[in-house]
């Protein structure tokens, strides 16, 4: 492409692409698609990003689609990958002039430099960390940005680097340039401490902006660039002075406005001060070791003791409560039990951490913690009374969640309190018992220290175990307090019931669980909706816990199902419904069958709510989990669920359709269960399975259950299933063998085997396709045991319960292998008998036996000749099924079923479903269940005998084992 010819064009196109008209944006853009493997392309784009007088959103898009071709054809050996020689003009052109006037084009530009140098730096590119270093001492401002800017992308995206060699050649580059990036960062620091005191708002800023830039290369610098950083003078130099940087920028907001860009700017570079000493610790912790000392002095002093006061920010804060219980937790300075096998590293880290927690210390950061940070704020107060359901989304764990300062506080109360449970357990128990009785409504600040304490016992409620006696607690102080009605208590009610739900799986007595579903009764019709939310979370906990009764919680279901469903329509937050539906859904599936008589309600809000929700596909998800609860309480009486629950299972397992991203795992998880516990097929339920084939098309890893879904389509009609869908899911099962895991191809063998056992005639016919690959797999010895059991389990269908289908496959065989029918059988059966202990489960097993037994009486020769190892077959399944009856010393079968038994359930387990009763109705019809093997034998023996005569049957009984025999005659007395 010729660079004068060519930039006219492209500069046109790329401003047609810019275009909002889209006949005229889509040619563009496929023209520009054209272009991009031509050589020259990129030179052009290179002229047009880089002339400030051209159109700026033309220049964007210049920059961009460079950008993306660093990506597609920048490598050697990418496809259409550009010549050397023009990539080496590229990057001398990207480094010619750093004088971008736009900021967001200038960030692109470095950023695709940063995207050459990963690939080029240092090999191809020697002179790019040079040029970036000379760039950044110019005087003019605007260069010195941009090659700051540039600097800043280039080192990080280095230091991202992992592969041995590239982490190498980072190392090689952070020690030569860690000296002029320290004095660069200084003289940025200095030139900004000037300003502030003496300079306009235009100068501190373009200065702090120098400052953070330099401060970013630093941290990648610091925290990458370094094997072993303690033994480099200058990392350790800079990291021992940010905290005395971090004291003079704190000192600075003082001068600062608190509403405009410089403190904006400010407040993001004192918390990349903190990120990298919280990076170094996390990357190097022995090399941190020195730091510790000064790192909790400084972190303790601003956020415990009133040196922190007017200079502090929230973010800062948890900055430093991070730092803090990153050196708590760490496990780098946890001495083993037997100090003697600790490292001396790890020892002097655990001296200098004892030496600064001192009881004093510990103490004061503990009752700081719970007095003044766990406090609830009057902006909490307010949003608490303004937006209740917001407030509760908050505490529970909103989007700004992670860097909010409650949440921090509450772990590193945790964490502290874990670490120094001896020395802080008589504190926080003294605090506690200061505030025995019930408080003065009218003092509020008493009201929210009471809150505040409540708050640290149930976060710590582990590690008070053994020091409090909770059940006598909750009867004499938290029982009353959950009774005082007045609006002022309101915070305590919701901080009582909260706590006990903390205590419920640490230490509560269970004859306690009928007061507290009394309380949650009333608590659940309390003014305050804030209050109504926290109930239902401590019902879940309880309903949820290991001790949990439902006879103690039946005579209660009814008030809370019905006041739970009243909360879950009064609340209008997404979060929330979800939250309440979680609760509604807990409770379900704990009492199972028990809540039929009060679903009715539930039941016809949720196609209301399930429309509301279209745009949110999270609440859409707790409405089918809560559905998938609801049909196992209801079984069989889900079926007048159908007209809402068919088109939902229909949306949700639809790939075609945009919400399966979010709704496909639990949308075929209900499909499941509906199945299981319909009574009967309907034709919409039918209907829903043409759904299936692109499922399986995914082979994701939702495939397990879309096997058990076939399988609920053929235990629940097999003749209709397989008449309508068999013939396509053959051909799913034909491509999926192709390319399945071992574990797979097992899988679709058992929708084979079950078709078979449910309808020998049909399931063979329908599945005729994969039966020659059965076969062969038995033949050929297939060295998966679990493959090749489940081969023997299909065979012996087959074999046992459709005779002539055997025949013709025996005879399809024999063609396809070029060898006698005959000569084929006795290949298989040897091979069947040398695989028998593959086969671990007992019912194929018997299978075996009775499948292999089939074949007699024969005159057959190739049969007569395997005779020993179908008789060995025989007895191994004897072994297997047959118990001694004690009373009249003879063995039977364990197997046999003569009738349908109820299965005696007791109160914690589910009822049977409708598919486990349609399984055991099987079981009376198949053989495996129905005839007995030592009968079986028997009549095959004595047939036999009568075949050949004695003498011929005394010949062929000779060919087995004597020992065989004689087991053989032990299991037969009696015939």
């Amino acid at each position: 492409m010729d660079l004068n010819s060519a930039s006219t064009v492209v500069l046109q196109v790329l401003t047609q692409a810019t275009s909002q008209d889209t006949a005229v944006l889509k040619p563009a853009e496929e023209q520009l698609k054209q272009w991009e493997t031509q050589p020259g392309f990129y030179s052009v784009l290179l002229n047009i990003f880089t002339n400030h007088t051209l159109d700026i959103n033309v220049r964007w898009l210049a920059v961009l689609y460079f950008k993306n071709g660093i990506d597609r054809y920048w490598r050697r050996v990418a496809p259409h990958a550009l010549s050397e020689e023009e990539k080496s003009t590229l990057r001398a052109g990207l480094i010619t002039n750093f004088n971008e006037p736009v900021n967001q084009i200038a960030t692109q530009i470095a950023v695709l430099i940063a995207k050459v140098a990963r690939l080029d730096c240092p090999r191809q590119w020697p002179e790019l960390i040079p040029t970036l270093i000379e760039s950044v001492k110019v005087q003019d401002d605007l260069r010195q940005h941009r090659a700051l800017l540039t600097f800043y992308h280039v080192t990080k995206t280095l230091a991202s680097k992992r592969l041995a060699a590239d982490r190498k050649l980072f190392y090689d580059l952070a020690s030569g340039i860690y000296n002029f990036a320290c004095s660069l960062w200084n003289h940025h620091t200095d030139t900004f401490l000037q300003h502030v005191s003496s300079g306009g708002e235009a100068a501190v800023l373009s200065s702090l902006e120098r400052t953070l830039l330099s401060l970013k290369v630093l941290r990648k610098l610091t925290v990458n660039g370094f094997v072993e950083p303690h033994k480099n003078m200058e990392v350790m130099g800079f990291l021992h002075g940010i905290f005395d940087r971090l004291k003079q920028f704190l000192e600075c907001s003082r001068n600062i406005g608190t509403d405009n860009v410089c403190r904006d700017r400010l407040e993001k570079t004192i918390i990349l001060f903190t990120k990298v000493l919280l990076d170094f610790l996390d990357q190097h912790p022995f090399s941190f070791t020195p730091l510790i000392q000064r790192s909790l002095e400084f972190s303790v002093s601003y956020v415990f003791t009133e040196v922190g006061e007017g200079v502090t920010f929230e973010r800062f804060i948890v900055q430093c409560m991070n730092l803090i219980k990153m050196i708590v937790k760490n496990y780098a300075y946890k001495p083993s039990k037997n100090f003697e096998d600790s490292s001396p590293e790890t020892l002097e880290a655990h001296k200098i951490k004892m030496a600064f927690f001192t009881y004093p210390t510990l103490t004061e950061i503990c009752r700081r913690l719970v007095s003044h940070y766990f406090l609830l704020t009057e902006e909490e107060l307010t949003m608490w009374e303004e937006d209740p359901e917001g407030f509760t989304v908050e505490e529970t764990g909103g989007d700004s969640w992670k860097y909010s300062l409650r949440p921090c506080t509450e772990v590193l109360f945790i964490d502290i309190f874990h670490e120094y449970n001896q020395t802080l357990t008589p504190v926080l128990l003294e605090m506690m018992q200061t505030l025995q009785g019930p408080t003065n409504v009218e003092d509020m600040n008493a009201l929210l220290i009471k809150d505040a304490v409540y708050n640290a016992v149930g976060l710590a409620a582990y590690e008070l175990f053994d020091s409090v006696d909770f059940d006598q607690w909750f009867k004499n102080q938290l029982l009353p307090e959950l009774q005082v009605i007045h609006n002022r208590y309101k915070p305590l009610r919701r901080r009582v019931i909260w706590l006990i739900g903390q205590w419920i799986s640490v230490k509560f007595k269970s004859d306690l669980r009928p007061m507290l579903y009394e309380a949650i009764c009333n608590l659940l019709q309390d003014q305050d909706l804030v209050v109504r939310i926290e109930t239902a979370t401590t019902l879940k906990l309880t309903v949820d816990d290991f001790e949990f009764r439902t006879d103690q919680f039946l005579p209660y279901l009814e008030t809370m199902f019905t006041l739970l469903f009243q909360l879950l329509q009064q609340v209008t937050e997404c979060d929330t419904k979800m939250h309440v539906l979680h609760v509604l859904s807990c409770v379900i599936e704990r009492v199972n069958i028990q809540i039929r008589p009060y679903v009715g309600c539930l039941v016809q809000y949720l196609p209301l709510l399930w429309k509301q929700s279209e745009e949110h596909n999270m609440l859409r998800c707790a409405i089918l989990t809560t559905l998938i609860h609801l049909v196992q309480g209801l079984g069989a009486d889900s079926k007048n669920l159908y007209p809402f629950l068919l088109p939902v299972i229909q949306l949700s397992t639809d790939v075609s359709q945009p919400p399966h991203v979010y709704l496909l795992e639990d949308g075929l998880e209900l499909w499941l269960v509906t199945l299981e516990n319909s009574p009967s097929v309907t034709p919409e339920l039918l209907r829903i399975f043409q759904n299936m084939s692109p499922l399986l098309e995914l082979s994701s890893e939702n495939l397990r259950t879309c096997f058990k879904i076939i399988n609920g389509y053929i235990f629940l009609s097999s003749t209709e299933f397989l008449q309508t869908y068999a013939v396509g899911l053959c051909q799913s099962f034909c491509e999926l063998l192709k390319e399945i895991t071992t574990e797979g191809q097992v899988q679709v063998l058992k929708v084979v085997e079950n078709a078979l056992k449910v309808n020998p005639v049909l399931g063979a016919q329908m599945f005729q396709p994969i039966l020659p690959c059965v076969f062969r797999g038995i033949i050929e010895g297939e060295r998966y045991p679990v493959v090749m059991s489940t081969y023997l389990g299909v065979m012996g269908r087959v074999l046992l319960q459709n005779t002539s289908f055997f025949s013709s496959l025996l005879n399809e065989m024999a063609h396809k292998f070029n060898q006698e029918m005959d000569q084929l059988l006795g290949n298989m059966i040897e091979m069947w008998v040398d695989r028998m202990d593959n086969i671990t489960q007992p019912e194929r097993r018997k299978l075996s036996a009775l499948a292999l037994l089939s074949l007699l009486p024969s005159d057959n020769s190739v049969i007569q000749d395997k005779f020993c190892g179908i008789i060995n077959i025989s007895v191994e399944g004897l072994h297997d099924v047959m118990t001694e009856d004690p009373e009249t010393g003879t063995y039977k079968d364990c197997m046999l079923m003569s009738h349908l038994e109820e299965p005696k359930v007791t109160e914690d387990e589910e009822p049977p479903t409708e598919q486990d009763k349609r399984k055991k109705m099987l079981a009376l019809k198949d053989p495996v269940h129905t005839v007995s093997l030592q009968q079986f034998i028997y009549e095959k023996l004595k047939a036999q005998q009568e075949l050949l005569g004695e003498q011929g049957f005394q010949s062929l009984m000779e060919t087995v084992d004597t020992e065989i025999v004689t087991q053989l005659q032990e299991f037969l007395q009696g015939f």
